[in-house]
């Protein structure tokens, strides 16, 4: 029975000189989770005046016993009338904290109220009712906890007058929850025996429990570390809206964590531009002089003019959050179709948001089995670690190194389907920050289109080696531009030859080698060319991102010739040397060629001639919109 103690600190959160910390209170059905939060309500003076004297009396005129979870009962009827206090979050204060309880009361839908509530606590109270002892549903709560990284937990065993208080039941109970939770690797921070309906050990220690020596639960409460106070964080500033006044340019935004002042060198992430703050703005006194901390809505104006947009981060340059592509996440899953490797997302960090894909699940967790159950889906109210890839850059934190920009939710169709913590963010380094500002085509896509007869695209064939792709690129290349069009052939070869040299064969470099031929040919295609990509492209995730890259302008076609032809052709001698041993990691001679699903278009370069398929590309790129079926006035828009 061990307590973290805590020391005092001089500054909190919530901008008092008193600690503030949160606490979910979990537990099975009917241990006691009402009657405690009421009689820790009444022993800490909490209650609003008179209150406990009226519902005295309303339970003598019913003719019913009091009981303290009316308590919670009337102030959560309050609640519900918009007058005092939200029991979801229950406030109230002891010796030397403010404590905000946050209940999660119900027993359908308890998991989601009770993930919610911990995601957000310092500390967690879990009870246990002395008679029932420890239930399924207590080692769910332990092992949601675990999950949800609530490490400091204290376990009041309740109820005690209903076992007279026996000490060797008391013992038997805390070695058993002990023990599961530190299998979690959860030390519990205090184990109490109480009876909340008596008051035994709440707030006192009674001749009824004489034989125990530890704290009891407001002491527990008193000792719970609150969390690190948001402004002692790094500075995140989430941009909210960019403002015109007169001859300044405001970015507004609320600080979330750390602090800045007028002169400081900050950068805006996840494009990594460097400026200084030149004031800070508020109304209606303004500029704001002095340190401005966490929670204040400030504006600011910079030094230079920049391009800044709504859910840009700002930070200070020696601790700026990660610009990623790629995080990982441990969620919890409330949809009801089952989260899957390739399920396409809407990913929200603050107020950045991004497409994403699942590209791994790396565990699955049923909190009712108590065990991971598999690693292909997280099923509805389940909890998993899951590999996110995001088509845009975002820039997060580890939920460990700052809760405010840490966490997630997940949306499918519109509606939130989940939630969670960022893990861990896998970003590059900036090896020099430099101010980077696109500049936009002094031509506008409808002239190059007039001119060409054709939208911009990108038209990736992929396909086993010797499969007929570079043949098929070619013929429809210059077919493409014997008709008055502009195609740029991108072959793999080629461009690993130059642009992609650095890159080998790992799975890491085949999807950059991937990554860095969508930008390129997205990038022709916006600048109304007809990029042909013919690149064997393996992997099915890292097509799908580059279908992601180039969005709307994308057309998969699958060179799907035999392995067999491919193997029989082998213009370069690549098989032979796989064969022989001598070129490793060669796609075609093992099975990780990963067949399109969903393709544009599908051939077989075994069965017709190149003319033929050629016939057929250019009939696709009619149907969907990139070639133009009718000649368009070519000065109309020149």
């Amino acid at each position: 029975m061990n307590m973290i103690v805590t020391t005092a600190s001089p500054a909190t959160p919530n901008g008092t000189t008193r600690p503030q910390v949160r606490i979910v209170i979990v537990g099975h059905v009917d241990h006691g989770k009402s009657t405690l939060v009421g009689r820790l309500l009444h022993e800490t003076g909490s209650l609003p005046d008179g209150k406990l004297e009226m519902l005295k009396a309303v339970s003598a005129r019913r003719g019913m016993a009091f009981e303290w979870s009316f308590l919670l009962d009337a102030l959560q009827t309050e609640r519900d009338q918009g007058i005092t206090i939200d029991t979801t979050q229950i406030r109230f204060r002891t010796n030397s904290r403010d404590i905000v309880l946050i209940d999660a009361p119900g027993h359908a839908e308890f998991l989601r109220n009770m993930i919610t509530g911990a995601s957000q606590a310092d500390g967690a109270v879990l009870i246990i009712d002395a008679l029932e002892g420890v239930r399924d549903q207590t080692r769910r709560h332990g092992y949601l906890l675990h999950l949800l990284g609530v490490k400091q937990v204290a376990i009041v065993v309740n109820k005690m007058d209903r076992v007279d208080f026996s000490a060797e039941r008391f013992k038997a109970i805390s070695d058993e929850i002990s023990a599961h939770l530190q299998s979690l690797g959860v030390k519990p921070t205090a184990v109490i025996p109480i009876s909340a309906r008596d008051g035994d050990g709440v707030a006192e220690r009674t001749d009824r429990i004489g034989w125990y020596k530890g704290p009891t639960v407001v002491e527990a409460l008193d000792r719970l570390e609150p969390a690190r106070p948001l402004e002692a964080l790094a500075l995140r500033l989430p941009v909210q809206a960019i403002y015109k006044f007169d001859d300044r340019r405001i970015v507004a935004g609320r600080i979330e964590s750390g602090s800045l002042n007028a002169g400081d060198e900050i950068v805006i992430m996840p494009a990594g531009k460097i400026a200084k703050i030149k004031t800070v703005e508020s109304w209606p006194v303004t500029p704001v002089a002095g340190r401005q901390g966490a929670g204040r809505s400030v504006g600011i104006t910079l030094d230079r003019e920049l391009f800044v947009e709504r859910g840009d981060i700002i930070a200070h340059t020696a601790a700026a959050p990660r610009e990623t592509r790629r995080l990982r996440a441990r969620i919890f899953w409330l949809h009801d179709k089952p989260l899957a490797k390739g399920d396409q997302l809407l990913v929200r960090c603050g107020p950045k948001e991004s497409r994403a894909t699942v590209v791994a699940i790396e565990k699955a967790v049923d909190p009712g089995e108590l065990s991971s159950v598999e690693n292909k889906a997280i099923g509805r109210n389940h909890v998993g670690e899951i590999d996110i890839s995001l088509s845009n850059p975002i820039a997060t934190d580890p939920y460990t190194e700052n809760p405010r920009t840490g966490r997630l939710v997940i949306e499918v169709s519109g509606r939130i389907a989940g939630g969670g913590l960022v893990l861990s963010v896998d970003a590059g380094q900036r090896a020099v920050p430099v101010d980077i500002v696109p500049v936009e085509s002094a031509l506008r896509p409808d002239e190059r289109s007039a001119r060409y007869r054709h939208n911009g695209a990108v038209v990736w064939l992929t396909g086993l080696p010797a499969s007929g792709k570079s043949t098929l690129a070619k013929a429809l290349e210059r077919r493409l531009f014997t008709n008055g069009g502009s195609p740029i052939l991108l072959d793999g070869d080629t461009v690993r030859a130059g642009l992609n040299s650095d890159l080998g064969f790992s799975i890491a470099d085949r999807s950059e080698n991937i990554r860095r031929l969508a930008e390129v040919a997205t990038h022709l295609a916006r600048n109304g060319h007809i990029a042909i990509v013919a690149a064997v492209s393996p992997a099915r995730e890292d097509r799908a991102a580059a279908r992601r890259i180039a969005d709307t302008a994308f057309r998969e076609i699958h060179v799907a010739t035999p392995a067999d032809v491919c193997e029989e052709r082998d213009p370069k001698g690549h098989y032979k040397k796989a064969r022989a041993g001598a070129l490793a990691s060669f796609t075609g001679i093992g099975n990780d060629y990963e067949t399109p699903q969903g393709a544009e278009l599908v051939i077989d370069t075994s069965t017709r001639s190149v003319a033929d398929a050629a016939d057929e590309i250019e009939q696709m790129l009619k149907t969907t919109g990139v070639l133009f079926d009718e000649v368009v006035d070519l000065a109309a828009n020149i």
